[in-house]
């Protein structure tokens, strides 16, 4: 229960702190994008049961598997969507850090 509120409560967090060393100035915008890339979760919708705290989401869920992260960091390097792509690596990192955080407690 904790590791879950901890985890969610990161997917704000860390990308609130990458937008605000990265855009003083406009920080907001970024943060606002990065987290509309939390819909990429929808595909937890795909799995029976939909919600399982113990099961790594990284190679499971279709939108997170290695193919869907290349593109994810493809993504970073074409300045139009270059928040959506650094929002979803950031949100891949977080559930990688996540699975290893189960294997350890």
């Amino acid at each position: 229960m904790i590791r879950t509120a901890v985890h969610l409560a990161l997917h704000a967090v860390v990308p609130a702190a990458v937008a605000r060393a990265a855009r003083r100035d406009r920080w907001l915008r970024a943060w606002l994008v990065m987290m509309a890339t939390m819909i990429v979760d929808l595909d937890h919708l795909l799995a029976d049961p939909v919600f399982d705290p113990n099961r790594c989401s990284l190679g499971f869920h279709p939108l997170h598997t290695w193919p869907a992260i290349l593109v994810y960091a493809v993504a970073v390097a074409w300045r139009p969507t270059r928040w959506v792509g650094v929002g979803l690596l950031i949100h891949m990192l977080l559930d990688g850090l996540d699975c290893v955080w189960m294997r350890c407690f």
